[in-house]
């Protein structure tokens, strides 16, 4: 039977509309399904939007405001933090997933997205955001450094979706990681300038040519375990736990510190394998 709708005077098949609805699922687009991969991709963006909101609600707002409650500043920089922290943790199993299950045809550019808000836009509005209310700092040259951030995150997600890389490695410090750099750099409270100079090497090291390994195996493992540290580090920070600030200081300084060092792993590796070839070549050239 054919109905006929009053206000558009088209023709309603209730048999047809039953069929579409039970077949639905089916017929809708591959590139429309989501996998579990790409669900904790998006938890990933929710994270990195949420470490938004709680910078501006607990530390930028009350600052406008002229509240003195530095309690809350602390609890909402340590939320942001550990919202990042949670987002790395989201970008590191979507990978692992998709390996090892499936990714919709969306998953790449769900990923670079997400990424794009966890750890471009969210570090770089953390920096924005101490320029405007620490002490030393100078907004309008912090707001260029926090621009550099983001730019520097959005050269190296475009580029890492044109280049196809050797196995194994990162060119440039992973956005993940450089974020968190980020981040720890502003929470060591250093003087202005030297905080501003490590946040532009940041920056320079991720659109950079430095090789940096993938977080695979044992290394994912190490990644995970040093995760789920620094959240302990800024949870007692947080709280005012005894000694906090002092192992939230050296929990920022290591994660400095490996930002440089990593990369020295790779690039000795890199020589060591010149000189074996050299080596090689070599003894084939003898009679």
């Amino acid at each position: 039977m054919t109905v006929i709708d009053p206000d558009t005077k088209a023709g309603w098949v209730p048999e047809a509309d039953e069929e579409n609805g039970a077949d639905g699922a089916e017929d809708m687009p591959l590139s429309m399904r989501l996998s579990i991969a790409d669900t904790l991709t998006l938890g990933n963006a929710t994270c990195g939007f949420m470490a938004v909101y709680f910078t501006t609600t607990g530390i930028l707002i009350p600052h406008l405001t002229g509240s003195d409650e530095t309690g809350m500043a602390r609890h909402s920089a340590a939320t942001a933090v550990i919202l990042m922290l949670m987002a790395a943790i989201f970008d590191l199993f979507d990978g692992l997933v998709a390996r090892k299950l499936r990714s919709s045809p969306m998953g790449a550019e769900l990923d670079n997205l997400s990424d794009l808000i966890s750890f471009g836009l969210a570090p770089a509005y953390f920096v924005l955001v101490y320029g405007m209310v620490a002490d030393d700092a100078h907004q309008r040259v912090s707001a260029l450094a926090a621009i550099v951030v983001l730019l520097a995150v959005v050269l190296r997600l475009a580029r890492f979706s044109c280049v196809t890389l050797k196995d194994g490695m990162f060119q440039g410090m992973p956005s993940p990681f450089g974020a968190l750099t980020v981040v720890s750099i502003v929470l060591l409270e250093l003087p202005f300038i030297p905080t501003l100079l490590a946040i532009v090497g940041v920056a320079w090291l991720m659109v950079s040519r430095v090789e940096y390994p993938k977080p695979r195996g044992i290394l994912a493992v190490a990644m995970l375990g040093w995760i789920v540290a620094a959240m302990g580090l800024l949870a007692a920070w947080a709280f005012d736990a005894p000694g906090g600030q002092l192992l939230l200081q050296t929990g920022c300084a290591l994660q400095v510190v490996l930002g440089a060092v990593i990369p020295l792993f790779a690039t000795a590796r890199r020589v060591n394998t010149f000189r074996d070839n050299r080596r090689e070549a070599r003894a084939a050239q003898l009679p």
